[in-house]
């Protein structure tokens, strides 16, 4: 009995050893998708992009730390899951921010967010998401104080700047609003993130390690476009702006809180696209995003438990 019990404890423990391990190549994979956009973030918006990033990024991971230490719980810092909140919760935020407020979101997402459910993989909504909305709410001034990029060429000349979404929601004119290569260089005002093409070259890189399911991103992108289109609105701009790549692909596809069925993802990413839109339309674009995705996060459980029912058909035929 003696050596089955033993023997039953070293799997035990080689399954916990085995999921770490998937764990940390996961986030290392996540951290090697959002280079390219932290290289871009550096070069549009000058060194404060990296104090910005250093803020957010120590926060998390020392918040995780204290969180594991007060609870008596085995230290979890090293599966890096922390470090991406911390990077990705940095890309969200406008390069003006105080880094102590970037600081501040850091430690709300990983102590009242991540910890208090159990950790990785357990937080009901995404950390990132959620840490953007509280400073949203507690400072919105400073979520929305955007400059134009390389403003840190000629700093004597700094002044406020409307987001591509802000110009579409203010009635700008066609010319006025920014081309398709502006986009997707994120040569426009707006948060750290706003290279759509390195998030997008990181998506791809994630898909093809198979680490997000791609399946979500384009059915969120897909009814943006929609959307934007019966609207009479600017479909790029709706696209490549405003946060959405980051959102649809870095934050949406958090095996954490989103469905776990084919058809469900489906349902999620077209309903995280929706609720954007809507919020963009009847609301305004700042959190638009973030908000609709941590609405369909808590509506997650849900998705899944409506994709695994089976039809009527069905169900009276097998008894």
């Amino acid at each position: 009995m003696k050596m089955k019990t033993a023997g039953r404890t070293e799997k035990k423990g080689e399954r916990k050893m085995e999921r770490k391990r998937s764990a940390r190549t996961a986030m290392l994979d996540v951290i090697q998708a959002l280079a390219p956009a932290v290289v871009a973030s550096v070069l549009l918006f000058g060194p404060r992009a990296l104090l910005i990033l250093a803020a957010s990024v120590t926060a998390c991971v020392l918040g995780e730390y204290l969180c594991r230490r007060a609870m008596r719980r085995e230290n979890t810092v090293g599966d890096l899951s922390a470090a991406v909140t911390g990077t990705l919760l940095a890309l969200s935020l406008p390069v003006t921010i105080h880094p102590l407020i970037a600081a501040v979101g850091g430690v709300f997402a990983v102590a009242a967010v991540k910890q208090p459910f159990g950790g990785l993989g357990k937080n009901p909504v995404n950390p990132a998401l959620a840490a953007h909305i509280l400073l949203l709410l507690l400072f919105p001034a400073a979520m929305t104080a955007w400059v134009e990029p390389r403003y840190y060429l000629d700093p004597s000349h700094i002044t406020a700047a409307a987001t591509p979404l802000e110009l579409l929601r203010q009635g700008s004119a066609a010319g006025r609003l920014p081309n398709l290569t502006s986009l997707l260089l994120g040569n426009t005002a707006g948060c750290l993130g706003t290279c759509a093409a390195a998030l997008l070259l990181g998506g791809i890189y994630l898909a093809v390690r198979r680490v997000i399911a791609p399946v979500i991103p384009l059915c969120c992108f897909g009814a943006v476009a929609a959307l934007s289109f019966a609207m009479g609105r600017s479909v790029p701009v709706d696209l490549l702006s405003g946060g959405l790549p980051l959102g649809a692909v870095f934050m949406a596809t958090d095996p954490a809180t989103a469905p776990r069925t084919a058809g469900g993802r489906a349902v999620f990413g077209a309903g995280c696209g929706i609720a954007a839109m809507l919020i963009r339309r009847f609301v305004g674009p700042a959190g638009a995003v973030a908000c609709a995705v941590v609405l369909m996060n808590l509506l997650a459980p849900l998705i899944d438990r409506a994709a695994r029912r089976p039809a009527p058909g069905k169900e009276s035929a097998g008894g």
